[in-house]
């Protein structure tokens, strides 16, 4: 395979009078499940594969893809790049230019206890249908459930006109399980999601069982709760919410594509926007994590980069475009969702750095507030404005978790929200998830339990 793509660079090279080409092939086995209140909705499995093309022709990007390995198809493909980059060149103001890297070659192995592609689609149908079974049969009042499941396994291959040559393995197991319950009018919501990339014993782990328990037992617990009252408000986050605050908030101002197109953080670069206590890291080393792999798809090893220390803007995640207006070193950040699209700048595992506080320790000196522990959803905009709702909540009174509350929300603004976070604890999570930027990336994201002094909470007037 990977004398194949080498050809087809030294085609848009040789022929075409690329300055640089890359390919990239992949063939990846795939399962997607959806079952609801224990109807199968569907299920699909199926073998998905073919080659990306992207040429830098007179300082200008070219891309194509094809689903096959055809001499002919790929022969028009690599043309088509090659033509497409020559006519965006004619309207570019500023040629392209990427950093330089090193020459890698690699073969990237996974040998998981349980390959998914080797599971069987009834198993699978069957872990979905006990997840389903314990969250509807652990009280009469949770109304429906939805599963989400998918897998993929296969290889990715990557070749440049530089020399690099890298054959992959790539395997994720990954399962979004949603319930609702509702009892004299008023209804609740709860969501778990699962992410492994060592193979399909994650189910071993995390039995359906306690996965369908611990959904249900959140809406139902939602069911008895109060509204918060809206406004500023003392609170303390679970790793759970830290994670999606430091993903939606703030990771995305980091891609530095994004940053160029107007970020905040384009022009904070070394300036302090946080507390002392406050130190982020986007991370792809992680054995195991969701958002790990040792290459991205410019072929550039992946690595820990500091994006905050101790408040003060470090980094950037990068790709090797970005890096040369940067003049900055290539991060390992670019990603493709499939050979279908091109590697765009994308998280891997971000988190916030644990401290020294235990949860006693950030609650204790709270009068009124409130513990946010696991998150619904988030957003965040290009003017580091941002929205985070809660899914699970409760009350502190005098130092004490209470009394749970539901529908709340905390928005802001990114910069003033980092300079009130005033404690940090010294526990550790990570959540897997998936996000979406015009494509669907493999992510973790989290960190300790932390205090803010202050932000907004939604609620009741």
């Amino acid at each position: 395979m990977e004398d194949i793509l080498a050809n087809i660079n030294g085609v848009a090279v040789q022929k075409f009078g690329a300055e640089y080409s890359e390919t990239r092939a992949q063939k990846l086995y795939k399962t997607m499940l959806t079952l609801k209140e224990g109807r199968v909705e569907a299920a699909k499995q199926g073998i998905e594969s073919g080659v990306a093309i992207r040429v830098l022709v007179d300082g200008a990007w070219g891309f194509a893809s094809v689903g096959s390995l055809n001499a002919e198809a790929l022969a028009s493909a690599v043309s088509d790049a090659c033509k497409m980059a020559k006519t965006a060149s004619s309207r570019l103001k500023t040629p392209i230019k990427l950093a330089e890297t090193k020459t890698v070659e690699d073969r990237v192995q996974i040998k998981p206890k349980k390959k998914p592609s080797a599971i069987l689609m009834e198993d699978k149908i069957n872990t979905a249908l006990s997840i389903n079974k314990t969250t509807l049969g652990y009280d009469k009042r949770v109304k429906s459930c939805t599963i989400d499941y998918l897998d993929l396994t296969g290889t990715n291959y990557f070749a440049n006109s530089e020399g690099t040559r890298i054959e992959q393995d790539k395997l994720y197991v990954w399962s979004r399980i949603t319930a609702a319950a509702g009892s004299k009018g008023v209804f609740s919501f709860s969501r778990e999601e699962i992410g492994s990339t060592a193979g399909y014993e994650v189910f071993d782990a995390e039995t359906p069982e306690m996965i369908g328990e611990k959904v249900a037992k959140r809406a139902i617990k939602q069911l008895g709760a109060k509204s918060p009252k809206g406004g500023k408000s003392q609170v303390v986050l679970g790793p759970n919410v830290v994670g999606v605050f430091v993903h939606e908030a703030f990771g995305h101002l980091a891609e530095a594509d994004l940053a160029l197109s107007g970020g905040v953080l384009q022009n904070n670069f070394g300036k302090k926007i946080g507390s002392d206590l406050v130190t982020f890291y986007d991370d792809g080393t992680i054995d195991g994590a969701f958002g790990s792999f040792k290459y991205d798809d410019e072929g550039v090893p992946t690595q820990k980069t500091l994006l905050i220390k101790d408040g003060v803007v470090t980094g950037l995640m990068h790709n090797r475009e970005t890096a040369q207006n940067f003049n900055a070193e290539p991060t390992g950040n670019a990603r493709a969702e499939n050979f279908r699209v091109e590697p765009i700048i994308r998280m891997r595992n971000t988190f916030m750095a644990p401290r020294d506080h235990s949860l006693e320790e950030l609650v204790e000196d709270i009068s009124s507030g409130y513990y946010f522990k696991s998150f619904r959803g988030g957003q965040a905009n290009l003017d580091g404005t941002f929205q985070v709702g809660i899914q699970e909540a409760y009350e502190i009174v005098n130092g004490e978790i209470g009394d749970p509350v539901r529908d709340a929300s905390i928005s802001g603004n990114t910069l003033e929200t980092l300079f009130k976070v005033d404690a940090v604890g010294k526990d550790f999570e990570l959540w897997p998830g998936r996000c979406g930027k015009g494509q669907t990336a493999f992510i973790c994201d989290g960190g300790p339990h932390i205090r803010i002094k202050e932000v907004i909470v939604g609620g009741s007037a």
